[in-house]
């Protein structure tokens, strides 16, 4: 293969057709020789010296007219990595701006790509993080990458496919979603090359086969729109739009022929103003019929990537069918270079299209964040992964308010989702939606192109129905967090109600108990920072109010058979239990099966403690026969049992706020609640506390008669 040729002076005399400021120019010269002296010496796998690598990037850099930064960085993206460099040298020479690109860069080289989930959440975190930082990062990352595929011949087979598989899957959705579309195209048409040579070749094969004649047919096409052009006095530039052979190979796969496909044959005009755009698109529908349903206005209606342009579609040259594109210079500069044009911009002086550009970079950095939002830890790896590919990776929709606003969707998105897009607010007070005039569900399938009006209303509020309806990480995550909002208000409430009950019940005024010095201590006792976080502790049933009261209190009378366990002595009157033939003697509840009165109990005599009672079919009492005595229950039962409950719910949503309120209802009370969350459900372990039998047995019917209770039952440790 032919090796690569590059010098400096190449990559300066591109950089001095847009970088105009000598100072700019000497520091990005000043990269390439720390660069060439820390390369000294190393040499890539197609035998080049390795500096040809960074100037190769560089110069891909300069096609997308990045800024002098990003180039520096191109210069540099390997030193850190591959060379032994003094960062804080390395600091003071280029700047901190220069160096966060070269290890944001550094840190995406040393990720392997892997199609193990767990991998891939770390792979996806990391390619985001680069993003939501400095999209220069994966700008850099993506010209490193299509040097790498130009140069992938020189790897082995099995890397070959390895690399242009992530290059599918990654890289080139990164470059279109950046609007980057001649890194894009390359990108796509080299993995094709290498994951299927035998299908490219032969695409390849038919392009160059009838190359003569298709270019003699656009030529004589590109004369008559000429003369036309000239004729009604407008400036303009035509070119010829070669079709990629990834994207004849997407339709063919989907079942066209080689015949059909009509955009190979293709023009692209360019004009100087938006108006000579209008005013060249009516006179070529005059002079060439148009294919219906083939015009798209994406000048009235920019894409979210400030994609601009008229498509339209005609009968041409011996009716031959011909796409032609109508856009001007600058228009056509961002379609091909996307949001790398602003820093263009940027470097020339700035512009209005610059401030638009910086809009969508601002929108497209808030979106990346919005994805690192994602709560990897609480969802599976394939959710988090899906949940990647759908949003960043995968084609996107693009939608319009009736202003003619556009927003960015990913495919299968929802009314809900554009309206949680446009704003939160929109989004929870939303009542219905229509699309295209008509009145659609709020789960209909929007589509590109689509006009999509919501209507609210002040009083409404979010269902939590909606979580099966939006296709969105921002708007699945916005639902979530009014819903988390409001059960923590609730708990919050809930807890200091209890709280100040209790506090009224042992006599305690509220002063007290809030004085400075001893809310203080409850704080420090209970590692908390807040009255909220106290409450809405005391609410979920994490602390009981008295647990908290006794902080900095004697403990209750009335509690000491609660922390007590429930030991009870015979010689106390308000003893449940009776045993026969003794009289006086230490009575306790067994912790392990928790007996309550109504039972089926038995009695074991223990070595010098007493007593203690079990339910009869306690797994521990085989290994006890012998010890084991005849007990029964009085029949009014004066002390309070304890339970263990498992709650199983088919849901992970959090239903403390309906469980604890179902038990105080039931006039139980909780003593201690913890939550499992499963992968697709949460579960609840509690320990209640009840009067009997009977008492248990309500409350466990009706927190089973809960919708999303699949199951209540009785523990034994």
């Amino acid at each position: 293969m032919k090796k690569d040729t590059i010098t400096i002076d190449d990559l300066m005399d591109k950089v001095d057709t847009y970088i105009k400021d000598p100072k700019e120019r000497e520091r990005i010269l000043d990269a390439y020789y720390y660069a060439k002296e820390k390369h000294e010496g190393q040499y890539r796998k197609s035998g080049e010296e390795y500096i040809i690598h960074p100037l190769n990037v560089t110069l891909i850099l300069t096609s997308i007219y990045a800024d002098s930064e990003c180039l520096m960085a191109g210069l540099l993206h390997d030193v850190i990595e591959d060379t032994d460099v003094d960062i804080d040298e390395f600091k003071e020479k280029f700047g901190l701006t220069v160096y966060k690109l070269v290890d944001g860069v550094t840190k995406l080289g040393r990720l392997h790509f892997s199609t193990d989930n767990e991998y891939l959440v770390e792979y996806y975190k990391k390619i985001i993080v680069g993003m939501s930082e400095d999209v220069r990062v994966i700008i850099v990352k993506l010209a490193d990458r299509l040097h790498n595929m130009r140069t992938l011949w020189a790897m082995p087979l099995e890397k070959q496919k390895k690399k242009s598989k992530e290059v599918l899957e990654i890289f080139a959705p990164l470059a279109h979603h950046l609007g980057i579309h001649k890194i894009k195209s390359e990108l796509e048409d080299l993995s094709l090359r290498y994951l299927k040579p035998t299908v490219f070749y032969d695409i390849a094969d038919k392009l160059n086969k009838t190359k003569a004649e298709r270019d003699a047919t656009v030529y004589e096409m590109q004369e008559e729109v000429t003369e036309l052009l000239n004729l009604h006095h407008i400036p303009h530039q035509i070119k010829g739009r070669a079709k990629s052979i990834y994207s004849i190979y997407n339709k063919l796969d989907k079942g066209k022929k080689f015949s059909d496909i009509y955009d190979l044959l293709a023009l692209r005009v360019l004009v100087d103003t938006e108006q000579d755009c209008y005013l060249a698109l009516g006179l070529i529908h005059s002079k060439f019929r148009p294919l219906p349903k083939r015009f798209k206005d994406y000048i009235a209606m920019p894409k979210p990537n400030m994609y601009q342009s008229l498509h339209t579609t005609v009968f041409g040259i011996d009716g031959y069918l011909f796409e032609i594109q109508i856009r001007t210079y600058e228009m056509d500069e961002i379609a091909e270079n996307g949001i790398a044009s602003h820093w263009a911009y940027k470097e020339n002086g700035g512009s209005k299209k610059a401030a638009n550009l910086q809009s969508v970079t601002t929108q497209k950095l808030q979106f990346f964040k919005e994805i690192m939002e994602l709560e990897s830890d609480k969802m599976s790896s394939e959710e988090f992964v899906s949940s990647v590919k759908d949003e960043v990776l995968n084609n996107n929709i693009y939608v319009f308010t009736p202003k003619g606003d556009v927003f960015e969707l990913p495919n299968g998105a929802t009314p809900l989702d554009f309206a949680y897009k446009v704003h939160s607010k929109v989004g929870e007070t939303t009542v219905g939606a229509i699309v295209n005039g008509n009145i659609v569900p709020l789960d209909y399938e929007l589509k590109s192109n689509d006009i999509v009006k919501i209507n609210t209303n002040k009083s409404a509020h979010p269902s939590k129905e909606w979580l099966n309806i939006v296709k969105t990480t921002g708007a699945r995550n916005k639902i979530k967090s009014y819903f988390s909002k409001n059960e923590k208000e609730v708990l919050v409430e809930r807890g200091k109600d209890f709280l100040e009950k209790e506090l009224r019940k042992r006599k305690i005024t509220l002063n007290e108990f809030y004085s400075d010095e001893k809310i203080k201590e409850v704080y420090k006792n209970l590692k908390i920072d807040n009255l909220d976080d106290l409450y809405y502790d005391i609410g979920s049933g994490k602390h009981t109010p008295n647990s908290v009261i006794n902080i900095n209190y004697e403990k209750n009378e009335e509690e000491k058979p609660k922390l007590l366990k429930n030991i009870v002595k015979i010689n106390d009157s308000a003893s449940d239990i009776i045993v026969d033939g003794i009289d006086k003697i230490k009575v306790s509840i067994a912790s392990c099966c928790k007996p309550v009165h109504g039972d089926d109990i038995v009695g074991y005599i223990t070595r010098g403690n007493g007593i203690t009672i079990h339910r009869s079919k306690c797994r521990n009492l085989a290994s006890m026969d012998d010890r084991c005595i005849k007990v029964s229950w009085d029949d009014k039962p004066t002390n309070k049992y304890y339970s263990d409950l498992i709650i199983r719910t088919d849901t992970l949503d959090n239903k403390l706020i309906d469980i604890t309120s179902t038990v105080s209802k039931d006039n139980a009370s909780i003593t201690s609640i913890k939550t499992i969350n499963r992968d697709e459900y949460a579960t609840y372990e509690m320990e209640v506390v009840v009067r009997d039998l009977e008492h248990l047995n309500k409350l466990i019917l009706d927190l089973n008669n809960l919708p999303y209770i699949t199951s209540v039952e009785r523990l034994i440790s």
